[in-house]
């Protein structure tokens, strides 16, 4: 299980507080340190579209029109942090954010 995010997000440390409390193992990647491949970024946004970008972040509100306007894949690129998080890779199953239906499938 890997659980991708950034090591300031409160919202990415409740999910791997309560993954470790259920007793999984989760790995932590933060997006910052380790950026994203070209090929993790395509796997997310197929998997979420641009669900995978948090249009509510300071970060998407301080893009230009140009970047706004780009495909999710770019904004990951140029931003790591405008991802919405976490983004939850569990063998082939992918959770997106962290919210009760979530933790359930996770810690049950």
């Amino acid at each position: 299980m890997i659980v991708y995010g950034i090591s300031t997000c409160d919202t990415t440390k409740a999910a791997i507080k309560a993954l470790q409390k259920a007793g999984k193992q989760p790995t932590f990647r933060d997006i910052r340190a380790e950026p994203l491949s070209a090929s993790e970024i395509e796997e997310i946004v197929t998997e979420f579209g641009d669900r995978a970008i948090n249009k509510q972040s300071t970060t998407y509100r301080s893009f230009g029109l140009f970047l706004k306007e780009s495909e999710p894949e770019a904004q990951i690129a140029a931003q790591p942090a405008v991802m919405k998080r976490p983004v939850i890779r569990d063998g082939a199953s992918w959770y997106l954010g962290w919210d009760p239906k979530t933790e359930t499938a996770l810690t049950a």
